[in-house]
């Protein structure tokens, strides 16, 4: 593909398949996503649509050894079961020689995939050396890369042989300013050079724009040049050869041809530079792992690291593969996946992630995730994903594209014969604006009737512009300027720990309003720790069932007086308790030992911490967003809100006034009730984190409104508010985990447009319901398909940064498509006036891909930890900062 307009080509040729839902061609990644529904339409059939464009798309194709097959129906079953796997072209099973000849796209099936089908089928395939991971090394990135290394290299031949045909013309080009001093022989080394340019450089645009024509019937990039080119050098032959009178411009199709091919290799140089990101990625993983194995240390290649292997990391190497640290204390650098230089202390239980480097202790790791399942294959490709998908824009600028280059053939066309037909009043107008830019002057002195005597005859004149008019014009610059922006901002972010689904992300992301965060594990570490246990006694009145002693409170609230009945045993009650604090948290812990919440989780954890032995309930009942419901042998216990206790006839009056002291303070009180009587008040606290005030205070700044979630009641939402600094009308408290995505529709129900922000798996409805959803934390798990965007760390400052990136990026895009359109708003007039040489055109014409792809290189450089400033503005910035100060 030579431009955007190829990239429509091929999209509209897919996306006429029945069966094909979508298809979204990458320009600037020479990649196609087509989603497509395989009962309808084939693989086979969307590549033969790719080819019947003119297009070549990437296939692989291998011989496998099968051993077992007895007889031709064993054939058959091979090439059935791996033509069944989704990416496979073809099969074509051997019995007499007992090979299959596979073809398929590599992007969807790998090697190993086709071995595991043939095994499946009750075969044994020959892996050979092949065999390991070749998903990540032999198959689709290596043998990628080796392509377009392959492609530079042949372009970077061209581009010196080219230049080697072109040198000779700098002498034409010195005698336009010193006077004739070549021999009239030179001309015909002048046809014979630019001959031997056509038929090698030229024979590159030359074929893009045969395809164009006679496959799609359509006009690209490689038209204009193919008619700039030939327009001059079709013209010199025929001066040359006295079929009519004029200048030779054979200098002009060298050139031209020269610049054009060296801005193309640039470009593709460009472009692998940009995407080489992603290599350096895969590049990082260790090649070898030491595992555990029957006590015994063993050294093998990271490919053979399975699942359950332990790994035995030491100081200095790379993390083999994702795992679960079993033993050992470190601190590990992650800062190729999240960007952060700063070391993150490991120790047991704790996740580390596939090429990170370990840094100072020991490690032993048990491997959890191997193959395309670690974080850095998954990374690679979500990235691939995002670049994939391009913004709105860039959809607009496609459509643009087409019709693009048959209006600059039309308008070239145009003025071509409106200077033929009225040279004297264009070079006028001509003449008078060639006075006041700057370099510029009519080409020869302008046309002959025009300029009697001093200018060059009006049919050249005009080829002269019919040829700059085309050259001028570059649908590169236009179909570059998304998706090269895109595809560095997509890449940085994955450098940075930050992953979008899509780039159209990028552009809704600048889109919002309000940012809404949901509390726990978010803006807090989600590590809930009891913090007070108070018996009901010490609350302030007391039913206890213990004849009326009282028990101190520690919080200091004064002693209940006794029971006016002196404490007598009631009749209902079958046993007699001593409600303190041990019997209250241990009755909690027990009740609560067969949840998964994260409360009860922390209560539990308190009693085994005091040396309590929490009791296994006889039954269990969790009441989503109120607490739970358990029978033990001391009876039947409640533990949780008020809801839950009034909705079980239970008074909570005794514990109002402790309940809401704890809940002001930031707390999680949860009531205590056995067989109707409340007992007491657990209290849990979690911790803020300490960057999430700080992101809270720069979203304010940056003109967002910031809104958190929270199951919490008021009380105790409103206290975690405060110390974020989000208002209390903006704190949404008491919502249940189910009510999240209503509570999103509400938040936006007046058009705003909110990003929600939480963990990604509980939080997935209200993630799919926002405008965009951040999924925050996911660690080695970044496979989270309901966030649209996913963040690597738990740290709600990475929120900024991919905000950051995502204004940068679609600043970049901006800033690329104002340069494409201004290039061509600019220069088309200037050709069509007649101010401009057709060699020159052409050098333009290479310019202007190159420096859209320039300045979206130079984006890698940027630190997206500080707001991006565009280069220009920059000491403006600077200036305005040191006033301020």
């Amino acid at each position: 593909m030579s431009c955007a307009t190829c990239s429509a080509t091929v999209e509209e040729a897919v996306g006429e398949l029945d069966g094909v839902s979508s298809v979204d061609v990458n320009f600037a990644t020479d990649e196609a996503t087509v989603e497509y529904d395989p009962d309808a339409v084939s693989l086979s059939r969307v590549y033969a649509a790719i080819e019947e464009s003119g297009y070549t798309p990437e296939r692989r194709t291998e011989t496998v050894e099968i051993a077992g097959m007895s007889c031709a129906t064993c054939a058959e079953t091979n090439a059935t079961a791996i033509e069944d796997l989704p990416g496979v072209l073809s099969a074509d099973v051997n019995f007499a020689t007992d090979e299959a000849t596979v073809e398929f796209n590599p992007a969807d099936v790998s090697l190993s995939a086709v071995y595991d089908a043939v095994e499946a089928a009750g075969y044994t395939p020959d892996r050979g050396e092949q065999g390991g991971d070749d998903e990540e090394g032999e198959s689709m990135t290596e043998q990628r890369e080796s392509a377009v290394e392959s492609e530079l290299r042949t372009k970077r031949r061209w581009v010196v042989v080219g230049g080697l045909l072109t040198a000779p013309f700098l002498l034409v080009m010195l005698e336009m300013f010193v006077g004739e001093f070549l021999p009239a022989w030179f001309k015909w080394v002048e046809f014979a050079l630019a001959t031997v340019l056509i038929a090698t450089l030229g024979r590159h645009f030359l074929a893009g724009a045969y395809t164009a024509a006679v496959n799609n019937h359509q006009a690209n990039m490689d038209t204009l040049v193919t008619m700039g080119s030939l327009t001059g050098y079709l013209y010199s032959t025929a001066v040359i050869t006295n079929v009519v009178s004029g200048g030779l411009y054979f200098e002009a199709v060298a050139f031209i041809l020269w610049f054009i091919y060296l801005g193309v290799w640039l470009e593709v140089r460009s472009k692998a530079r940009a995407s080489s990101a992603l290599r350096e990625l895969l590049e990082m993983q260790a090649a070898e792992a030491t595992v555990v194995r029957d006590d015994e240390e063993v050294v093998i290649p990271v490919e053979d690291v399975a699942v359950g292997d332990v790994m035995k990391i030491r100081p200095g190497e790379k993390v083999p593969t994702d795992g679960v640290v079993v033993d050992g204390a470190s601190a590990v650098d992650e800062s190729m996946v999240t960007g952060e230089s700063v070391p993150v202390e490991k120790g047991e239980s704790d996740e580390v992630i596939g090429s990170t480097i370990n840094e100072q202790g020991v490690l032993y790791a048990e491997a959890t995730r191997v193959g395309e399942e670690t974080a850095i294959q998954q990374i690679v490709e979500r990235v691939k994903q995002a670049q994939a998908r391009q913004p709105d824009v860039q959809r607009l600028v496609d459509r643009v594209s087409a019709y693009f280059v048959p209006a600059v053939i039309l308008n070239a066309v145009l003025w071509s014969v409106l200077w033929f037909l009225f040279p004297g009043s264009l070079y006028a107008v001509s003449d008078t604006l060639g006075s006041v830019l700057p370099v510029l002057e009519p080409v020869g002195g302008g046309p002959a009737p025009a300029v009697p005597g001093t200018g060059i005859p009006l049919f050249e004149f005009s080829v002269v512009v019919l040829a700059s008019a085309i050259l001028i014009a570059c649908p590169c610059a236009l179909g570059l300027a998304t998706p090269m922006a895109t595809m560095v901002g997509s890449t940085l972010g994955a450098k940075n720990g930050v992953l979008y689904k899509g780039a159209d992300v990028l552009e809704q992301a600048r889109d919002i309003d309000a940012v809404v965060f949901d509390k726990t594990g978010t803006l807090t570490h989600g590590e809930m720790e009891v913090t007070d246990v108070v018996p009901v006694g010490a609350s302030g009145s007391t039913t206890r069932p213990d004849g009326g002693k009282t028990v101190s409170d520690p919080s200091g609230d004064t002693a209940a007086e006794e029971r006016p009945d002196g404490g007598v045993l009631e009749p209902e009650r079958e046993h007699t308790v001593d409600v303190d604090e041990e019997f209250l948290l241990s009755l909690a812990a027990s009740a609560e030992s067969a949840s998964e919440h994260p409360l009860g989780r922390a209560v539990v954890a308190a009693a085994e911490e005091r040396g309590l032995d929490p009791s296994d309930p006889e039954t269990f009942e969790s009441v989503p967003g109120h607490g739970v419901r358990a029978t033990l042998p001391e009876g039947e216990v409640l533990v949780g809100n008020r809801k839950l206790m009034r909705e079980n006839g239970v008074d909570t009056a005794a514990v109002a006034q402790t309940a809401e002291r704890l809940e002001r303070a930031g707390k999680t009180a949860m009531l205590v009730a056995l067989d109707g009587d409340l007992l007491g008040v657990v209290a849990t606290a979690d911790t803020v984190r300490e960057s999430a005030r700080d992101t809270v205070d720069q979203l304010h700044e940056r003109g967002y409104e910031v809104l958190m979630l929270t199951g919490d009641n008021q009380h105790t939402g409103r206290a975690i508010g405060e110390q974020l600094g989000i208002p209390p009308e903006n704190v949404h408290a008491e919502v249940l985990p189910g009510d999240k995505a209503d509570e999103i529709d509400a938040i936006q129900s007046d058009g705003s447009r909110a990003i929600m922000v939480g963990d990604g798996v509980n939080d997935a409805p209200a993630l799919t319901t926002a405008h965009v959803g951040v999924a925050i934390g996911s660690g080695t798990d970044v496979a989270i398909e309901s966030g649209d965007i996913t963040l690597m760390r738990d740290d709600p400052a990475d929120v900024l940064k991919a905000m950051r990136i995502a204004d940068a990026t679609i600043s970049k895009v901006r800033q690329n498509l104002f340069w494409a359109l201004a290039y061509n708003a600019t220069l088309v007039p200037v050709a069509s006036i007649g101010l401009l040489n057709p060699a020159l055109a052409g050098a333009a014409m290479a310019f202007s891909s190159v420096s859209v792809v320039s300045n979206s290189l130079a984006f890698m450089r940027w630190d997206p930890h500080e707001e991006y400033t565009f280069l220009p503005l920059r000491p403006l910035v600077w200036a305005r900062e040191r006033l301020a100060r």
